[in-house]
């Protein structure tokens, strides 16, 4: 019945939305998914990186906002962040049937005509404006004095925006339960879970022999580099106790992380997905020291067989299984942390590698998207 009603949907209009290809992390890899699915449908973005939509989204038709043609705009996007909204409604998606927006922020609040059905897949309601609003503030110059006070206008406009945003959208898909209880308080909507693709058959058979033997020791974050990841926590927890930790990943919080860093912590970067598979396969284990929506990272780790400390917060608490697959701290300080990796030291041998891979299976990228297809078959697409 699958194949069938994939069938069906290809004779319809389809369009993918996301909010921005700048990068290429958990989301955007949910939105590549998408596009698997369906392979004809345009993808709409506020602005993208040529260099991303080339690598991962090549020979896509991909359609921007007015914003793609601000110089540097797609550097600092938040110097535009008022206008952002308009950006989205100026889409034109009249002619579609069906539109599937992949949306952490703005690209629920595209508007539709009425026999277009609007399917919006969340990897979080607005976090800067909702529960990470004062996270943000305490990391950022941007909300101290009169600047400040002028930020805070623009984030209360957002708030309300993006509440009204809610209307437009259909059916709400939730990567996780944690995130679906927040779409229910912040939108007073239900949501149907589907977890996202972690697992791929791609990252799996990429073969992981170029590691040094003598690296098999070193702790392992995968991660984009913003405070509200809290790599800060690993960090101070490993300068104390000095064992080696490879950070592969960027952004804006990356000069402040180096700079706390002791000689025994590792920056590297992003990293092609094959040499990412190298990391996973050689390391000891993952640290994922962040609250997140579900936490992608984590079930790539677990896919390797390798056991992973965690922040007991969040979507990731869905998927370790504590004692089996990994371990919780409870508090965002670097000495529970350190007591979680001295825990997992001592259960080491306990943990099995193929229990781990096959606990990851449950969040398989075939998996979501049989569970997608049998969602659009309910709700009758």
């Amino acid at each position: 019945m699958a194949d069938n009603k994939i069938n069906f949907l290809q004779n319809k209009k389809v369009a993918l939305i996301h909010d921005y290809l700048l990068c290429f992390g958990g989301a955007e890899r949910v939105l590549k998914s998408f596009h698997e699915m369906f392979p004809e449908a345009p993808i709409y973005v506020i602005c993208y990186d040529k260099k991303i939509t080339d690598k991962f989204f090549p020979n896509v038709k991909i359609i921007s906002s007015f914003a793609q043609k601000i110089p540097y705009f797609w550097k600092k996007p938040k110097y535009l962040l008022p206008f952002l909204p308009l950006a989205v409604e100026s889409f034109d998606l009249s002619a579609y049937d069906l539109v599937i927006s992949s949306s952490s922020a703005f690209a629920k609040g595209i508007i539709t005509k009425p026999k277009t059905t609007h399917i919006c897949y969340c990897h979080a309601p607005m976090r800067f404006a909702w529960d990470y609003y004062y996270e943000y503030g305490k990391s950022r110059s941007s909300f101290r004095g009169l600047k400040g006070i002028f930020t805070k206008i623009i984030l209360h406009y957002m708030r309300i925006w993006d509440r009204h945003c809610e209307a437009r959208v259909d059916h709400f898909i939730a990567n996780s339960n944690f995130t679906k209880e927040r779409i229910k308080k912040f939108y007073r909507r239900d949501a149907e879970v589907i977890y996202p693709p972690c697992v791929s058959a791609e990252l799996q058979n990429y073969r992981c022999e170029n590691i040094r033997s003598d690296q098999n020791n070193y702790f392992l974050i995968v991660s984009q580099l913003r405070y509200y990841k809290r790599i800060d926590i690993a960090i101070e927890a490993f300068n104390k106790l000095e064992f080696p930790l490879v950070i592969i990943g960027d952004g804006d919080d990356r000069r402040r992380l180096q700079r706390m860093a002791k000689p025994n912590i590792e920056f590297l970067g992003w990293l092609k997905d094959e040499d990412v598979a190298e990391y996973y396969s050689k390391c000891k284990a993952f640290i994922f020291s962040g609250e997140e929506d579900f936490g992608i990272t984590a079930v790539e780790a677990m896919s390797f067989g390798k056991p992973v400390i965690a922040f007991r917060r969040g979507g990731v608490t869905e998927s370790v299984i504590e004692g089996m697959t990994g371990e919780f701290f409870d508090d965002l300080e670097p000495a529970v942390l350190a007591d979680g990796v001295r825990r997992i030291l001592e259960n080491y041998k306990n943990y099995n590698p193929d229990i781990i891979k096959q606990r990851s299976m449950e969040f398989d990228k075939e998996k979501f998207k049989d569970s997608i297809i049998r969602y659009l078959d309910k709700i009758s697409i």
